[in-house]
């Protein structure tokens, strides 16, 4: 894409050549009106102007060419020499030496058309690379002094310090300009560059955050119920001689598992929320299915208990304290050995808060996870949603005294929530 600015200034660069040719050439043409010199003067004059114009012209119709139903300008048309610190090539280089060679016969035979030099100050600093670009620019101020002070015929101060003066600040601005210019490429370098590790850091957190999503769905769903079945399968086993009416009941209530594992696994597939909640009856009802159906299953004592006046909470709140709930619950059945449990839901102004409690061995918070529990999904899972949800986890445990796990959610979840506050 062309620099705006780079071509807005060519454009004011050539505007200001034609002008300085033509008021050089008029000005000429009054002073020596049917002079010998005149046809010579012309001449050069419209082969400068030739000369000068074809590279913009030859750059305007390729680009049309690629171009050729776009309004004005092509997009990649830019009326510049060449963009700042590109190689110049051999056929550049010649049209540069043909044009300041007409401009110096132009000098020597006319000298008022010394300040057509300007121009090509900003030519020339643009087409060559930086040291011999000041060397052309010192030639040709070199010339318009010699030029200056012929034309005035004697010694004027102004004639030989006024060239140098315009040289330097053409030859400061452009230099200023390019590093600019320069300085402008690195920063948006840099922040495309940024942009693409910012890209590359969401789709890698992203990727983390659907992982962490999946393992926790999986961890509370589908292997609870493996692991219910497993449990109720190893107890059909060993009743079913002795017990067969006892072996079978365990069987259909390990079916009866199975058939709601399946139907977590098919709404986990189509991401739809848990089962229990399908209904409509809202968390109190969902909770209260769940504390009857792990008693039914565990042999564990389950009661559900809620205070307060239920309000309308977002379904992804309601998901996320149901999935704590069936996560707490199977680390109670799996190592708290527990008589019993106790599930409350606690409806406030502004949140609410969700109690685990048991009756069995306890375990010193500080150890994650616990002793028993060497895989590590429970706790994790837990603290992961609450973090999700922007609450608080509370867990108050001690070996041989129960454990109590409370969980306090505001009712409008954050969207970014902050790390959860968690105390012991």
């Amino acid at each position: 894409m062309p620099d705006p600015d780079a071509r807005w200034l060519a454009t004011v660069m050539h505007a200001a050549f034609y002008l300085l040719l033509g008021a050089s050439l008029a000005r000429f043409l009054l002073r020596h009106p049917g002079g010998e010199r005149v046809p010579w003067i012309i001449a050069l004059s419209v082969v400068l102007a030739v000369l000068y114009a074809l590279p913009p012209l030859t750059a305007f119709l390729q680009a049309k060419r690629s171009a050729p139903h776009s309004p004005g300008y092509p997009s990649g048309y830019s009326p510049g020499l060449v963009p700042p610190g590109a190689r110049p090539n051999p056929r550049r280089l010649t049209w540069l030496a043909l044009v300041v060679g007409v401009w110096l016969v132009l000098v020597i035979l006319a000298p008022s058309f010394a300040w057509c030099a300007v121009p090509l100050f900003f030519t020339g600093l643009r087409t060559l690379p930086p040291r011999p670009a000041l060397v052309l620019v010192a030639v040709l101020t070199g010339c318009v002094i010699a030029s200056q002070l012929r034309l005035a015929g004697r010694y004027d101060p102004d004639s030989l310090l006024a060239p140098p003066a315009v040289s330097a600040i053409a030859t400061a601005v452009f230099a200023h300009m390019r590093r600019q210019a320069v300085r402008q490429r690195e920063l948006i370098d840099d922040l495309i560059r940024t942009r693409r590790e910012l890209a590359a850091t969401e789709r890698r957190e992203g990727t983390l955050a659907e992982r962490q999503r999946i393992s926790m769905e999986i961890h509370d769903t589908l292997a609870q119920g493996l692991s219910s079945q497993q449990m109720l399968l190893q107890a059909a086993d060993r009743v079913w001689d002795t017990d067969p009416a006892k072996a079978r009941a365990h069987v259909r209530t390990a079916e009866s598992i199975t058939e709601l594992g399946l139907t977590e696994a098919r709404r986990f597939v189509h991401d739809l929320a848990p089962a229990d909640l399908a209904d409509g009856g809202g968390l109190d009802e969902a909770l209260r299915t769940l504390a009857a159906r792990t008693a039914q299953d565990t042999g564990l004592t389950v009661r559900f208990h809620s205070e307060g006046t239920p309000a309308p909470l977002p379904d992804r709140t309601q998901s996320a304290l149901l999935r704590i709930a069936q996560g707490a619950l199977a680390n109670v059945t799996e190592h708290a050995d527990a008589t019993t449990a106790a599930l409350t839901l606690t409806h406030l102004d502004d949140q609410v808060v969700l109690d685990i409690a048991d009756d069995g061995r306890g375990f010193t918070p500080t150890d994650q996870p616990p002793a028993s529990d060497r895989r590590g999904h429970g706790l994790p899972a837990i603290r992961a949603r609450v973090r999700q949800l922007g609450g608080t986890l509370t867990i108050e445990s001690a070996p041989g005294e129960g454990t109590v796990l409370s969980v306090a959610t505001p009712l409008s979840p954050q969207q970014t929530p902050p790390s959860p506050q968690e105390t012991s």
